[in-house]
């Protein structure tokens, strides 16, 4: 097993989902992969975080308090005796109460799992940064030459990624390779500033939302900027400066 095998198999291993024999393969490439042992730890720290953080409600006091006077008012049949008009209006409540709940539950739900996605991307894209580095493969194709990275890029995968040089703004392009990010082969794009190396992970936008200002996180010391634009997603890893990390990805969802 190697690591692209290992690493989409991550998520899967963390949820407890493999079965036996693929968790054996996973974990013994894992004693041996620094990377990809990291990797496992952040998901690991990463469900203590959702577990610790994730909103969690309790009923209040008054919800709680008719809940007991139900229970106390219910004949051992677990029918509770009501005037017709008052169980239809106890229904109705219960309908709208848990009809507002789910609303709620839903929406609290889908934020979560969008925070999770997200959180779970920037890890991702910073371990495979971290990988490369590690592993002194940062470029499958070295070239500064555009219509060289694009084509070949574009040959291993199903998209064709846009691919841009800026030496002229201290931002030279250096090459590009193939990497993984949810499960997915993806296009890396590769930078230097100065002594700093910058990954731009880049692949197909899912739907028309464009948001190409990038949101920026910090993992594990590497600052990622995430936008969306130019009809693609952008993650940008690297140790380099906020501000320079930024403007690049901007750009590059701007199509400039």
């Amino acid at each position: 097993m190697n690591c692209h095998e290992a690493m989409a198999l991550l998520p899967t291993l963390s949820d407890g989902e493999l079965d036996a024999l693929q968790s054996a393969a996973v974990e013994k490439h894992i004693l041996g992969c620094a990377p990809c042992s990291a990797q496992r730890d952040a998901l690991a720290a990463l469900r203590l975080r959702i577990r610790s953080e994730a909103p969690y409600y309790t009923a209040p006091e008054t919800l709680q308090a008719r809940i007991r006077a139900t229970i106390a008012r219910t004949p051992a049949t677990g029918i509770p005796v009501r005037p017709p008009r008052e169980r239809w209006r106890w229904l109705s409540a219960g309908a709208f109460a848990g009809s507002a709940a789910t609303v709620v539950a839903w929406f609290l739900g889908s934020a979560v799992l969008d925070w999770r996605v997200s959180s779970d991307l920037d890890t991702e894209a910073v371990a495979d940064h971290t990988r490369a580095t590690l592993s002194q493969r940062l470029t499958d194709v070295s070239s500064s030459d555009r219509h060289t990275v694009k084509p070949w890029l574009s040959s291993r995968l199903d998209y064709s990624p846009p691919v841009q040089d800026f030496a002229a703004d201290g931002l030279p392009l250096v090459g590009g390779r193939l990497d993984y990010l949810g499960g997915q082969p993806i296009a890396t794009l590769v930078y230097r500033y100065r002594e700093h190396t910058i990954d731009v992970f880049v692949r197909p936008l899912a739907g028309s939302a464009s948001t190409p200002a990038p949101t920026l996180t910090t993992q594990r010391g590497f600052n990622v900027a995430h936008a969306k634009g130019a009809g693609m997603e952008w993650w940008g890893v690297s140790d380099v400066s906020a501000d320079v990390l930024s403007a690049l990805v901007a750009r590059l969802a701007h199509g400039e």
